[in-house]
Parts: structure tokens; sequence; C-alpha cells
């Protein structure tokens, strides 16, 4: 099922430039650590759920690249302009190959499935 996002026609021109461009640098940051990693995990502190995820890929042997943004109390908004990007609501982000796979529960269960061996060509 397609995630519904607001059409561009819907959005006046006054403010499309401002939309595209907030905290774009976060987005773009983000993009390239994922062009260029074959697994991005994209964090903040003091959630657990981070390190889960880099201690499953690390027991795996799993080289990936970690990008931490602030705390619950920091960089929130920063954090947001991702979420708003992904369309994924929490963090951990994890990428693999370039696909958003989802948080830590996600990449246990991919890793379970085989299916985590299988995307990275092991």
């Amino acid at each position: 099922m397609p995630r519904d996002v607001l059409d561009e026609s819907k959005i006046h021109p006054a403010v499309r430039e401002k939309i595209a461009t907030h905290h774009r640098d976060i987005v773009d940051e983000v993009k390239a650590a994922v062009a260029k990693h074959d697994v991005v995990v994209v964090g903040m502190s003091q959630n657990p759920n981070p390190r889960r995820a880099r201690a499953l890929l690390k027991k795996l042997g799993i080289e990936h690249e970690y990008l931490g943004y602030g705390s619950y109390l920091s960089l929130w908004r920063r954090r947001n302009a991702l979420k708003m990007w992904t369309g994924w609501p929490t963090f951990p982000m994890v990428f693999v190959k370039g696909t958003l796979v989802g948080g830590a529960d996600d990449l246990e269960k991919l890793a379970e499935s085989g299916e985590l061996a299988k995307m990275l060509g092991r």
C-alpha cells in the first residue's frame, strides 16, 4: 500500500521551497551514508533500540555505519525531517542496501528469517 503523502498540487507554491529545504542537510547526510554503505543505522542517544540494532549487527559480523542525532531532548526538530522523509515514525531507522527495513524489531525478524543475509548477498 503506498504511503499517503500530500500531493504537490495541494501545497501553495510560496511554501514549497521551505518544505523542500527544511533541515535538508540531515536528510542529505543520511542519503549519502545510505548510498555509500551497505548497512546504515540512524539513531539517537538514550534510546535503547538503536543499541539493540547495532549489537545484533555486531553479533552477526555485519559492518554498518551509525549516524546518531541528539537525544530525546535535543535535535528532535532535525530528526523530524528524517521521519518526514522516510515516513518511519521511530528510531532507529535501519537501511540495508539502500532500502529502509524498519527498526530494531524489524531487523531482528529479517535476521531470523534469513532475509537479511539474502539482502546482503551472504
